[in-house]
């Protein structure tokens, strides 16, 4: 519990319980820690005998005197499966509800953000808070806490899916990491997420002083900083790739008068200000009357 940052005793609570042993610690602990919770179970439907799981979580939140409640989406098996799923869990779920994330799962997405190519941001990966009160716990102490309390877990055998990138990551890359380094990598990791998240912060709150649309600052500012300016002016659903914030970097300093920068979108240059020009909206024409 010492190192868990649950919110304070008494706070009514959602917890995304889907039955591993992750998640089903979170529930034993919340209602440990004096949280009123409600544990939600989200059945994505892709496997015989899901619905069972769901009563397997529904009798631990019974045993445990915490509320339950079963959800169901519809999901296709195909490309994407995994970031599929889970955007169908987070638009079913409330946005506050808790996750079971630990220390391991910080590691892997460390890995698979680097693998695709992310900042600082990125490697930063999971913010630590009562969102996320597991973080500092491994693995292994959410099964040796489900075994002690004789917890029933459900084992998802998507979990060992070769399709899916953070299970190689998790299964093969790792395990490969800390046999050549002869140590614990996932808990470097970890810490190095730590760090990499303080120095973002740090970037974020400079960047915040910046107007995006004077050329001239972004011009003279240390590039890392500038780029960063660029990327939180640009972010959308999605942060723009590298490719156009330095495209967006040549025109604050007059190399070229604009750049498309995705999605319809232009910025361009004019007497020393920046604008992001969006694509009109179609005009209808006049009804003949």
């Amino acid at each position: 519990m010492a190192r868990c940052t649950f919110p304070a005793e008494g706070t009514s609570v959602t917890c995304a319980v889907s039955g591993g042993a992750d998640s089903s610690a979170l529930l034993v602990l919340a209602v440990a820690a004096g949280l009123q919770v409600t544990a939600v179970h989200v059945d994505h439907g892709l496997r015989p005998g899901s619905a069972h799981e769901a009563e397997i979580v529904r009798a631990t939140a019974e045993r445990f005197g915490a509320a339950f409640h079963a959800l169901r989406v519809d999901l296709a098996d195909g490309p994407n499966l995994e970031e599929r799923a889970r955007e169908a869990r987070l638009a079913v779920l409330p946005p506050e509800a808790l996750t079971g994330h630990t220390a391991d799962d910080q590691a892997e997405t460390v890995l698979v953000n680097l693998l695709r190519g992310a900042g600082t941001r990125g490697l930063s990966a999971m913010r630590p808070g009562p969102r996320r009160p597991l973080l500092a716990l491994r693995r292994t102490d959410t099964e040796a806490l489900c075994a002690a309390f004789a917890v029933q877990v459900v084992h998802d055998p998507s979990n060992h899916d070769p399709r899916h990138l953070r299970n190689r990551v998790r299964h093969e890359l790792l395990p490969l990491m800390a046999q050549l380094a002869q140590r614990d990598v996932a808990a470097l990791l970890a810490r190095q997420a730590d760090l990499a998240r303080d120095e973002s912060d740090l970037l974020d709150a400079l960047a915040a002083q910046l107007d995006p649309t004077d050329a001239k600052a972004l011009t003279a500012a240390p590039v890392p900083l500038a780029r960063r300016v660029i990327r939180r002016w640009l972010t959308g659903t999605h942060p723009p790739d590298a490719a156009t914030v330095e495209r967006v970097l040549a025109v604050a300093r007059g190399a070229v008068a604009g750049t498309d920068v995705g999605a319809g979108r232009r910025v361009e240059r004019s007497r020393q200000r920046l604008s992001l020009v969006s694509p009109q909206a179609p005009t209808n024409p006049p009804e003949n009357e």
